[in-house]
Protein backbone atom coordinates (compact mmCIF):
# COMPACT_ATOMS: atom_id res chain seq x y z
CA UNK A 1 0.00 0.00 0.00
CA UNK A 2 2.10 2.77 -1.00
CA UNK A 3 -0.32 5.14 -2.17
CA UNK A 4 -1.18 5.31 1.84
CA UNK A 5 2.53 5.43 3.05
CA UNK A 6 3.28 8.34 0.69
CA UNK A 7 0.03 10.37 1.88
CA UNK A 8 1.42 9.84 5.40
CA UNK A 9 4.89 11.65 3.97
CA UNK A 10 3.68 14.50 3.28
CA UNK A 11 2.59 15.37 7.01
CA UNK A 12 6.23 15.66 7.63
CA UNK A 13 7.56 17.02 4.23
CA UNK A 14 8.72 20.56 4.17
CA UNK A 15 6.27 23.19 5.08
CA UNK A 16 5.74 26.71 4.40
CA UNK A 17 2.76 29.55 5.02
CA UNK A 18 3.63 32.71 3.27
CA UNK A 19 0.50 34.36 3.18
CA UNK A 20 2.50 37.30 1.22
CA UNK A 21 3.90 34.60 -1.66
CA UNK A 22 1.58 32.44 -2.18
CA UNK A 23 3.84 30.28 -4.80
CA UNK A 24 6.25 29.67 -2.84
CA UNK A 25 3.62 28.36 -0.78
CA UNK A 26 2.01 26.55 -3.72
CA UNK A 27 5.49 25.08 -5.05
CA UNK A 28 6.58 23.93 -1.81
CA UNK A 29 3.35 22.44 -0.53
CA UNK A 30 1.96 20.59 -3.55
CA UNK A 31 2.18 16.97 -4.04
CA UNK A 32 1.01 14.41 -6.70
CA UNK A 33 0.55 10.74 -5.38
CA UNK A 34 0.34 8.07 -7.78
CA UNK A 35 -0.31 4.70 -7.86
CA UNK A 36 -0.06 1.23 -9.87
CA UNK A 37 -3.18 -0.60 -10.87
CA UNK A 38 -2.60 -3.34 -8.84
CA UNK A 39 -2.28 -1.40 -5.35
CA UNK A 40 -5.05 1.07 -6.66
CA UNK A 41 -7.66 -2.36 -7.12
CA UNK A 42 -6.62 -3.66 -3.26
CA UNK A 43 -7.00 -0.15 -1.67
CA UNK A 44 -10.13 0.76 -0.10
CA UNK A 45 -12.08 4.49 -0.34
CA UNK A 46 -12.12 3.99 3.65
CA UNK A 47 -8.15 3.37 4.27
CA UNK A 48 -7.22 6.37 1.89
CA UNK A 49 -10.02 8.84 3.48
CA UNK A 50 -8.50 7.74 6.57
CA UNK A 51 -5.29 8.35 5.58
CA UNK A 52 -5.69 12.03 4.07
CA UNK A 53 -7.71 12.92 7.67
CA UNK A 54 -4.30 11.49 9.78
CA UNK A 55 -2.48 13.87 7.43
CA UNK A 56 -4.86 16.80 8.08
CA UNK A 57 -4.50 16.44 12.02
CA UNK A 58 -0.53 16.27 11.80
CA UNK A 59 -0.42 19.08 9.54
CA UNK A 60 -2.73 21.27 11.71
CA UNK A 61 -0.71 20.23 15.27
CA UNK A 62 2.68 21.23 12.83
CA UNK A 63 0.94 24.44 12.39
CA UNK A 64 0.37 24.84 15.69
CA UNK A 65 3.63 24.16 16.49
CA UNK A 66 4.84 27.18 14.47
CA UNK A 67 2.58 29.32 16.13
CA UNK A 68 0.94 30.40 12.30
CA UNK A 69 -1.84 32.23 13.16
CA UNK A 70 -3.71 32.29 9.93
CA UNK A 71 -6.39 30.75 8.10
CA UNK A 72 -4.43 27.25 6.08
CA UNK A 73 -6.71 24.93 4.73
CA UNK A 74 -5.27 21.57 3.34
CA UNK A 75 -6.87 20.03 0.40
CA UNK A 76 -7.34 17.07 -2.19
CA UNK A 77 -8.20 16.77 -5.25
CA UNK A 78 -8.38 13.79 -8.17
CA UNK A 79 -6.43 15.07 -11.12
CA UNK A 80 -8.33 13.30 -13.87
CA UNK A 81 -5.67 14.64 -16.69
CA UNK A 82 -2.30 13.03 -14.76
CA UNK A 83 -4.49 10.76 -13.27
CA UNK A 84 -2.96 11.13 -9.78
CA UNK A 85 -4.76 12.67 -6.36
CA UNK A 86 -3.26 15.86 -5.57
CA UNK A 87 -3.02 17.62 -1.95
CA UNK A 88 -1.69 20.74 -0.39
CA UNK A 89 -1.70 23.13 2.19
CA UNK A 90 -1.93 27.17 2.09
CA UNK A 91 -2.36 29.94 3.78
CA UNK A 92 -6.21 30.35 2.57
CA UNK A 93 -9.53 30.07 3.41
CA UNK A 94 -11.79 26.86 1.85
CA UNK A 95 -13.41 29.42 -0.38
CA UNK A 96 -10.49 30.94 -2.15
CA UNK A 97 -8.08 27.82 -3.03
CA UNK A 98 -5.41 28.36 -5.74
CA UNK A 99 -8.00 27.24 -8.58
CA UNK A 100 -8.02 28.68 -12.15
CA UNK A 101 -11.08 26.72 -12.69
CA UNK A 102 -14.50 26.53 -10.96
CA UNK A 103 -14.38 24.10 -7.74
CA UNK A 104 -16.91 22.88 -5.05
CA UNK A 105 -14.98 22.20 -1.38
CA UNK A 106 -16.67 19.42 0.09
CA UNK A 107 -16.28 18.06 3.56
CA UNK A 108 -16.24 14.47 2.33
CA UNK A 109 -13.57 13.07 0.72
CA UNK A 110 -15.27 10.27 -0.79
CA UNK A 111 -16.03 10.64 -3.69
CA UNK A 112 -12.84 12.60 -4.60
CA UNK A 113 -10.93 9.17 -3.70
CA UNK A 114 -13.70 6.64 -5.39
CA UNK A 115 -13.15 8.73 -8.47
CA UNK A 116 -9.29 7.97 -8.40
CA UNK A 117 -9.28 4.79 -7.40
CA UNK A 118 -12.78 3.77 -10.58
CA UNK A 119 -10.14 5.38 -12.89
CA UNK A 120 -9.51 2.75 -15.01
CA UNK A 121 -7.13 4.56 -16.85
CA UNK A 122 -4.90 6.94 -15.22
CA UNK A 123 -4.25 9.92 -17.01
CA UNK A 124 -5.68 9.07 -20.24
CA UNK A 125 -8.71 11.06 -21.54
CA UNK A 126 -10.42 9.94 -24.45
CA UNK A 127 -11.06 11.28 -27.50
CA UNK A 128 -14.77 11.20 -27.56
CA UNK A 129 -14.55 13.13 -23.95
CA UNK A 130 -12.60 16.10 -25.72
CA UNK A 131 -15.23 18.86 -27.25
CA UNK A 132 -14.05 19.34 -31.01
CA UNK A 133 -13.56 22.86 -32.50
CA UNK A 134 -16.78 21.95 -34.91
CA UNK A 135 -19.01 21.47 -32.84
CA UNK A 136 -18.09 23.95 -30.35
CA UNK A 137 -18.12 26.48 -32.77
CA UNK A 138 -21.96 25.49 -33.45
CA UNK A 139 -22.63 26.42 -30.20
CA UNK A 140 -23.68 30.15 -30.55
CA UNK A 141 -24.65 31.35 -27.60
CA UNK A 142 -24.22 28.25 -24.99
CA UNK A 143 -20.99 27.79 -23.10
CA UNK A 144 -20.12 24.13 -22.90
CA UNK A 145 -20.61 22.91 -19.49
CA UNK A 146 -17.54 22.39 -17.54
CA UNK A 147 -18.31 20.48 -14.22
CA UNK A 148 -16.81 21.83 -11.09
CA UNK A 149 -13.45 20.30 -10.00
CA UNK A 150 -14.61 18.41 -6.93
CA UNK A 151 -11.80 19.11 -3.91
CA UNK A 152 -11.87 18.06 -0.15
CA UNK A 153 -10.85 20.39 2.67
CA UNK A 154 -9.94 20.78 6.00
CA UNK A 155 -8.94 23.53 8.14
CA UNK A 156 -5.80 23.31 9.26
CA UNK A 157 -4.98 27.02 10.55
CA UNK A 158 -6.01 28.55 13.73
CA UNK A 159 -9.01 29.82 12.82
CA UNK A 160 -10.67 26.29 12.74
Amino acid sequence: MVLLTWIAEVADEPLVLEPADRRVEWETNTWSLGTADEDRSSLSVADVVAAFERTAAAIRERIRDLGFSGVATFYVWHDKQAGQLRCSTGSVPRDALPFRGSYVASDDLGPVVEGFLADSEPGFIAWSDLDDAQSLSEQTETEPEIKPLGVWVSSVGASH
